[in-house]
């Protein structure tokens, strides 16, 4: 986008309403994304501000070599992939097995920054093995590519194409079960598989 490489232009010689505006721009977006990844609001919100915080230490620095957006994403990818990590080291299981945050109790803050379709929309993401939930979310929320995505995971892109078809597979399996479901989770169910 236009408009972002003027923003990074001004970033980088020190204005602070372009960093302002990055952050307002998509923080949201960047929020709903680690949330998805993390089935935790509250450690989503750090995660994206310790990214925000990341991206203004190298002020004068940076260069976008792309999309603004997708940088952002994988620095946020990368960070909730490092909080499970640490997650699963704490706790010595294996990541599929960890039970995801929102699973464990009804947070109010997490049920109020989500409607009830995204609470049910998160609830089924955290169900999925956490590679197949990254990959889905990075290109249905995010619009990364493929190959984006697999040298993000470090795996061949024909890995990162079966993650995301099993993840839509399971994910449709999970919110079948329910006959309710509503707009919003049946628009997310019918992503393209491209």
């Amino acid at each position: 986008m236009v408009d972002d490489k003027i923003l990074i232009w001004q970033f980088n010689r020190g204005r602070q309403e372009a960093l302002h505006r990055i952050y307002e721009r998509y923080k949201d977006r960047l929020v709903t994304l680690a949330a998805a990844l993390l089935t935790d609001i509250g450690l989503a919100e750090d995660v994206v501000h310790d990214v925000f915080i990341g991206f203004i230490h190298a002020e004068g620095r940076f260069r976008l070599t792309g999309n603004l957006m997708g940088y952002l994403s994988t620095c946020v990818a990368n960070a909730a992939r490092n909080c499970n990590k640490a997650e699963r080291r704490r706790r010595h299981a294996p990541l599929d097995e960890v039970v995801p945050p929102i699973a464990r109790n009804g947070d109010p803050q997490l049920s109020a920054a989500f409607s009830e379709d995204s609470d049910r929309l998160v609830q089924a993401l955290g169900q999925l093995p956490y590679e197949q939930r990254e990959v889905l979310v990075l290109r249905a929320y995010s619009s990364m590519k493929f190959t984006a995505i697999a040298a993000q995971q470090n795996v061949s892109i024909h890995t990162v194409q079966g993650r995301y078809r099993y993840a839509l597979d399971k994910l449709r399996e999970i919110l079948s079960e329910d006959r309710t479901q509503k707009p919003q989770v049946t628009q997310f169910l019918k992503l393209r598989q491209g």
